[in-house]
């Protein structure tokens, strides 16, 4: 299943992120079958609120299409994307969201808004929640259990 297949490079981006201390969220974009573009998150590294991995992966694909319009790209990220996040997939067309593990405290994809399949905006993406979900969702975890040992939050 190819879903899975990209949800695994999603996941070696969020291990890169993991490496740097960084929340380990990754995303490909993929183009007709190929990935053409990687992000993972860079907040801490940069301190730039806006750099979640979803918003690295369009600006890298739209540098290699030359175009803002990324219609015929699907992106693979291992949380359901953010209110940003969805607002940028949506600016960006970007066709089909395939993600990984919920987000209830924060998700525009379902859990608390779906921004990406509202009828109001020009734009919908199609959404598909759930993909390697036990694999996004434990990487997630143990680094937030990790984190609150550390700094004792």
């Amino acid at each position: 299943m190819s879903e899975e297949l990209f949800m695994k490079e999603a996941l070696k981006e969020a291990k890169k992120a993991l490496n740097k201390l960084e929340a380990p969220i990754g995303a490909v974009i993929v183009k007709d079958g190929k990935i053409i573009a990687r992000g993972y998150n860079l907040r801490e590294t940069k301190q730039d609120s806006t750099l979640h991995a979803e918003i690295v992966a369009i600006k890298r694909a739209c540098k290699k299409l030359g175009s803002w319009r990324l219609e015929e790209c699907d992106i693979y990220i291992t949380l359901e994307p953010c209110p940003m996040c969805a607002g940028a997939i949506l600016q960006s067309r970007i066709r089909n969201v395939f993600f990984g593990a919920y987000d209830p405290k924060a998700g525009a994809a379902g859990s608390l808004i779906n921004l990406l399949e509202n009828d109001s905006f020009n734009h919908k993406s199609n959404v598909y929640g759930g993909i390697l979900e036990n694999e996004c969702s434990s990487l997630l975890k143990e680094f937030f259990k990790n984190l609150r040992k550390t700094k004792k939050i």
